[in-house]
């Protein structure tokens, strides 16, 4: 048995409302987007801007505390203060910066204040110059600016922290 050939069927004549409906229709993947590819987009963008915004702000705010933490112009400004003079290369610096730090949270703001004189910095090289001292080393000044005890070398921060009270309470401190 022979198989017959079917006619072609007949197409419809496509007008222009016709072609226009077919389009409207069909939207190609390449032009355009669908509403829920659009929100999935702006979702992203949205917690992007929210992660890059939340990381600036960590930043600045980190580098405003490191200048204020380096500010040499507020010894003498009415609040006793503990200097470092500090070398960042030196290990021994970083640790009694760490054991002073430690020790600092059990004091106010406008109880006693730290500050760094960093030995890379012309400040700091003029501060331990105008002192006669060398790196790792805590100057303990009063809230005039006056110098009132030097401690050399490492301590821990318990006994940091009893100096620092002796030094605020009008004692000298060890």
């Amino acid at each position: 048995m022979k198989r017959q050939k079917r006619a072609p069927r007949p197409q419809k004549k496509k007008t222009a409302t016709t072609a226009a409906a077919t389009i409207a229709t069909k939207p190609t993947t390449e032009t355009s987007l669908t509403r829920r590819a659009m929100l999935g987009k702006l979702q992203t963008f949205g917690i992007a801007a929210a992660v890059i915004g939340g990381g600036g702000l960590l930043l600045t705010r980190s580098v405003n505390a490191r200048m204020y933490e380096h500010d040499l112009d507020r010894i003498g400004q009415g609040v006793p203060m503990v200097v470092q003079v500090h070398d960042p290369q030196c290990n021994v610096c970083v640790m009694l910066q760490n054991q002073t730090r430690k020790a600092m949270r059990a004091f106010d703001e406008d109880e006693l204040q730290y500050v760094i004189a960093d030995l890379t910095k012309p400040e700091g090289r003029a501060l331990a110059i105008e002192h006669s001292v060398g790196k790792t080393t805590l100057l303990l000044f009063d809230g005039k600016g006056t110098r009132r005890s030097t401690l050399p070398g490492v301590r821990d921060s318990g006994t940091l922290e009893s100096t620092f009270r002796a030094h605020i309470g009008g004692g000298t401190g060890s």
